[in-house]
């Protein structure tokens, strides 16, 4: 460990690293080695100790991952990022103590790694809670049909989280349940899609007669809806507030004087710089990634206090202009360079038009900017909710898309 770093309290959370470890680090990152941090508590120090956790603050798990990146050591403080946040932070909270002890092991060792989310189906569009894939018991296991689609990295997920409908005779936001399963369960059929940039990194999902356990359910049976939320939440934080965002340290310069330097990059190299119509576009992006940053503030106190803050809504519907107005402006910028979509001809450029592009993902991805606005308006200002036709209606009853096997007309 580096005698450079600064002395710290006895008994501090970063006296308790250090002392562990000196004690247990050996210089190799290698799987026996993540498995004693998780073992640890250190991999997730945010969650309880019955989920692999220290019941650590948000600020003391920083400085957890501070003081292991200072040693050179790798693992800890990685429930905030990526599927093991989705997936993971969704387990502590639902998940029974047998699938906590065996699920979030391997979301925190990397061997679930890539995860991806079984959810949109080809005939509900945004109404999420009208799927129509569904989960019939059967003994021990659950025999799933249905379709998935636009399922992000199906084709190399190592698991999935599911929905599928259990209960045809209740409203559609009920008679739904949420599983975790491998995605190379038999049955299971991944079909690329290809897109616009050339890439291929949405799929088609089937699962014909697909057996999965009864262990892989996530919270109550027909409760799939409420414990959804906090996945959704999570997916939505990252996509809101995570994304794109430059990690900050204490010694960095505010973001006001740093969070427009990309495109007064651009804008210089384009010899734009003067231009007093770039100037005002780069600031007022500007003003919309600083304005994001504080009200990512408030989202992630109001998530830390237990509640499932609305706000990370309002982040995800501000990141979708931002990335769109950001990407657009660098676009613009380079001018015909712009109109040849060639890596080998002009890599910068190349992938200028593949960001923004990639950019109206994120008014898609985890509820489109329209359902974004509804909850902003029901949840946060207090509007009163459209009419809702179905409600309460059993799911059978419904008018819905596509065509219905005969157990779900």
């Amino acid at each position: 460990m580096s005698t450079e770093r600064p002395p710290v309290s006895p008994g501090s959370v970063a006296d308790d690293v250090r002392t562990w470890l000196a004690e247990n680090f050996a210089g190799v990152n290698d799987r026996e080695w993540r498995e004693h941090v998780i073992a640890a508590g250190w991999a997730a120090p945010t969650w309880p100790a019955d989920a692999f956790g220290r019941n650590l603050s948000s600020a003391d798990a920083t400085i957890v991952r501070e003081e292991f990146r200072a040693a050179g050591a790798k693992g800890a403080n990685i429930e905030r990022r990526g599927f093991p946040a989705l997936a993971g932070n969704t387990i502590v909270e639902f998940g029974s103590p047998a699938m906590k002890n065996d699920v979030l092991p391997k979301l925190l060792s990397g061997e679930w790694g890539i995860g991806c989310l079984l959810y949109s189906e080809p005939s509900n569009g945004s109404d999420l809670a009208g799927l129509q894939t569904r989960a019939v018991r059967d003994g021990d296991d659950f025999i799933v049909n249905g379709q998935k689609i636009w399922t992000t990295s199906g084709h190399e997920a190592d698991c999935a989280l599911l929905l599928a409908r259990t209960d045809w005779d209740q409203p559609k936001h009920a008679g739904i349940s949420f599983f975790i399963i491998p995605m190379d369960l038999p049955g299971i059929e991944v079909r690329p899609i290809k897109q616009m940039t050339g890439e291929s990194d949405f799929n088609e999902v089937f699962l014909d007669n697909v057996r999965v356990p009864a262990s892989a359910l996530i919270g109550e049976l027909n409760d799939g809806w409420r414990v959804l939320q906090t996945a959704l939440k999570e997916e939505r934080r990252t996509m809101g507030f995570v994304l794109g965002a430059k990690e900050r340290r204490p010694e960095d310069r505010p973001a006001i004087f740093t969070d427009a330097d990309d495109l007064i990059a651009a804008a210089r190299e384009a010899g734009r710089l003067d231009d007093e119509a770039v100037r005002q576009e780069i600031m007022r992006i500007h003003t919309w990634r600083l304005v994001n940053d504080w009200n990512s503030v408030r989202a992630k106190k109001e998530i830390a206090a237990g509640g499932g803050s609305s706000l990370a809504s309002l982040g995800k519907l501000a990141k979708s202009r931002i990335l769109h107005s950001s990407w657009a402006l660098r676009f613009r910028l380079l001018g015909a360079r712009g109109l040849m979509y060639d890596e080998a001809a002009d890599k910068a450029a190349y992938e200028v038009d593949h960001e923004l592009m990639w950019s109206f993902i994120n008014s898609i991805g985890g509820g489109t900017d329209q359902i974004q606005r509804n909850i902003i308006g029901e949840r946060i200002l207090g509007l009163p909710k459209g009419h809702e036709p179905d409600r309460g209606v059993p799911f059978r009853d419904i008018r819905k898309g596509g065509t219905l096997a005969a157990e779900g007309k």
